[in-house]
């Protein structure tokens, strides 16, 4: 049986919205615990990351408006699930629901635009023989 294609909202959205894997990763573990603040440091750990990587993932997030950054006095910054708009919960839900399903599909079309992109920057420095 053949997959049926990712649908065009979630494909537009993985395609402007998701930076990469770990990105859509880092979301989907604050996701599945909305009500938790979590520190870059445990998000680290439970996606086998770096510290400082964790901070960007999230800090990437915070400003796409998928989570929210809360400061607690003394501490460092921790970030909770949160959408901006209901709309937005909505897409992030059947994105859950399509990657649970069909990872390796959705994974692939993350890694596309980066395939894109190097193909275009190289392109980009061909030389071409205007003989």
């Amino acid at each position: 049986m053949v997959p049926q294609p990712i649908p065009e909202e979630l494909r537009r959205f993985l395609l402007t919205s998701i930076a990469s894997v770990p990105h859509l990763e880092a979301l989907l573990l604050l996701r599945t615990s909305a009500q938790r603040d979590w520190s870059a440091q445990a998000v680290a750990e439970r996606l086998y990351i770096g510290d400082q990587l964790a901070v960007t993932l999230l800090a990437d997030l915070s400003r796409a408006g998928m989570t929210v950054t809360l400061r607690h006095a003394g501490s460092e910054p921790v970030f909770r699930y949160q959408p901006t708009t209901a709309a937005l919960g909505r897409v992030i839900d059947a994105l859950a629901d399509l990657y649970g399903r069909r990872l390796v599909d959705v994974t692939h079309l993350i890694h596309s635009k980066f395939e894109r992109r190097a193909k275009q920057l190289a392109d980009a420095f061909t030389w071409r023989n205007e003989s």
